[in-house]
């Protein structure tokens, strides 16, 4: 074998050797590409969002729920001022069906750039002792893990609103380190532009802290978080803040949230980007003189106008309200439901609703899933 590479001419060897090169090129470039093809979609998501265009859109959905249930409700509306439940006033999902806790709270709903709809909600039931759920009040120690110490959200998908699959993604197992959170309440989402991905935003608890709001990116279909929940404002007070809803409007985020800065109420901050760059501002954006939280914000069809609804938490018997802008910094306050424009048609003492846009499809395949007479 030694005597054979001896006799091999110069340019016999050079040409061997730039053969084996561009065939080693080749191959390199081949791994390349098949490792690109196979890489999961963990980082920028390749397909492009499907949102259907405001002019297509014919209804309201209202989700909510009820703290003497601990169960999912919606309601339609055609305008989006007078809103009627879909099932009298029932709960169309139980929470006990799709709950760890067997109770949900805090829905959220939110149309996905996959074309599918998702509901994301607490994992929490605040009445299991008394419902006979478990023989503690909390979970857990409260004295250690503080109020309504729940470590889980709710994740629900559905492609037509009617039929839905569940899972609860605990988030004190999505990453080291937060294995001892005191709780993860109120989770809302929004599709980063940019990054082509759902941002789920919630409220959390980490160890002896003040609650405040988190984000994270989540898979295209929600069955994971991708990054390690970060805080996305800090409020420049020693109190806690919860319940946020962010809305983009032109290229400005405003993120309205409730501060519980001597009593709950509602505060905006504002920003250039989705997630970073959140002005405090210090006004309240409230006009209720008793505590209120759960602000959130949907946009009326064809109008430049937008409705500020908020959960008012500390009257008897709680109620919603209501606040319409144009630009953000002058609020109408329009009262509460029944006592001015806005109506409940059917229903009473909802708690932190969530609104969309719907389709004259999609409402009325909702409505007579549930036999609602209602014509869109």
């Amino acid at each position: 074998m030694i005597l054979i590479i001896v006799k091999i001419t110069f340019n016999n060897y050079v040409c061997f050797n730039q053969l084996f090169l561009l065939q080693m090129k080749k191959l390199l470039r081949l791994h390349i590409l098949a490792l690109i093809m196979l890489l999961p979609v963990t980082g920028i998501a390749q397909k492009k969002a499907k949102f259907p265009p405001e002019k297509d859109m014919k209804a309201y959905l209202m989700v909510y729920f009820k703290d003497e249930t601990h169960g999912l409700y919606f309601a339609l509306s055609k305008d989006g001022y007078s809103f009627t439940d879909v099932n009298q006033g029932k709960p169309i999902i139980a929470g006990d069906t799709i709950a760890e806790q067997k109770g949900i709270r805090d829905p959220y709903i939110y149309r996905g750039a996959d074309g599918m709809f998702y509901t994301v909600l607490t994992d929490l039931h605040i009445y299991a002792q008394k419902a006979g759920y478990r023989n503690t009040e909390w979970e857990r120690d409260g004295k250690q893990f503080g109020w309504g110490n729940n470590r889980g959200l709710v994740i629900m998908q559905s492609p037509d609103l009617v039929h839905w699959k569940h899972h609860v993604l605990r988030v004190d197992q999505a990453f080291p380190g937060l294995e001892n959170i005191g709780c993860a309440w109120a989770p809302e989402v929004i599709y980063d532009e940019v990054k082509k991905l759902p941002m789920v935003y919630f409220t959390m608890r980490k160890g002896v802290e003040k609650e405040k709001v988190y984000y994270a990116y989540m898979s295209e279909n929600f069955d994971r978080m991708l990054t390690e929940p970060k805080p996305i404002f800090e409020y420049p007070k020693p109190f806690a803040y919860i319940d946020a809803d962010i809305t983009k409007v032109g290229n400005k985020y405003h993120m309205f949230y409730a501060s519980h800065d001597g009593t709950s109420g509602v505060k905006q901050a504002v920003s250039d980007s989705i997630n970073t760059g959140y002005q405090f501002d210090d006004k309240w954006y409230d006009p209720e003189p008793k505590g209120c939280e759960a602000p959130t914000v949907y946009k009326l069809m064809g109008q430049d106008k937008w409705i500020l609804c908020y959960d008012i938490y500390r009257i008897n018997p709680n109620n919603f309200g209501f606040s319409e802008t144009t630009d953000f910094v002058n609020f109408k306050n329009l009262g509460h439901f029944n006592e001015g424009v806005m109506k409940a048609t059917n229903f009473s003492q909802p708690k932190h609703a969530a609104f969309i846009q719907l389709t004259k499809k999609e409402a009325q395949r909702l409505a007579d899933n549930w036999k609602l007479d209602m014509k869109f």
